[in-house]
């Protein structure tokens, strides 16, 4: 059985950074890639903890065709496959499709294999949760985001970065050096996403420092 954490993890948001798109008839079609499958099942699961086996293959189609827009001379190859996938004892399988566009009708035939099975294995993995791209076939996507754990990251980091900046202001003695710092800050306070409210917070700190350090200067 997964452990608690493991369930947490596959029950977690899908990261929008890990999602792909492409256009595929007509309408554009979200997925993950292969390699982040993979690395997510070695990451929840652990490298030795799941095996992948290839159940059934079967080419399709095979025909010459024209590649490019020069037109050359090739070949055209699609197979079909069906993967099993075990972890921990659980079994889920899936099936895929690859096609394969080549001058080289064998390099056609081995990009169609690896196609299909990297599709077939990612559609046996969708099945354990959202990380693997299960949150893709809901149209609405409302598992896909950033997950709680780095929400909460980023908001500590953030209130990190305004207790600093606060501590920086009460601490300038000079009115030039502190104009400076604070056009200087723009970046951080863009990569740390403050919203409109902590900027003009921090703004207003900045204005009455500078108007104690004129204060200070003119006594």
């Amino acid at each position: 059985m997964f452990s608690s954490e493991q369930n947490e993890q596959l029950k977690a948001k899908l990261a929008p950074s890990a999602v792909k798109s492409r256009q595929q008839g007509g309408s554009k079609v979200s997925y993950v890639e292969g390699w982040h499958v993979i690395a997510e099942a070695n990451r929840i699961f652990g490298f030795d903890k799941w095996t992948r086996e290839t159940l059934d293959i079967k080419c399709v189609s095979e025909s010459a065709r024209e590649i490019g827009a020069q037109k050359n001379p090739g070949w055209g190859v699609t197979y079909i496959t069906k993967v099993r996938v075990i972890v921990d004892g659980v079994a889920r399988e899936g099936c895929g499709a690859g096609h394969g566009i080549d001058r080289d009708l064998g390099q056609a035939h081995e990009s169609a294999i690896k196609e299909a099975e990297t599709d077939a294995m990612k559609r046996a993995f969708m099945t354990f949760g959202n990380v693997f791209g299960l949150a893709l076939y809901d149209k609405k996507q409302e598992n896909v985001g950033e997950p709680e754990s780095v929400i909460n990251e980023a908001m500590t980091k953030r209130m990190e970065y305004v207790h600093e900046c606060g501590e920086a202001i009460a601490a300038f003695t000079d009115i030039e050096k502190l104009k400076a710092w604070w056009e200087g800050q723009g970046d951080a306070r863009r990569a740390h996403k403050l919203d409109p409210q902590q900027v003009n917070a921090l703004k207003t700190a900045v204005m009455n420092r500078r108007d104690a350090l004129t204060v200070k200067e003119a006594a």
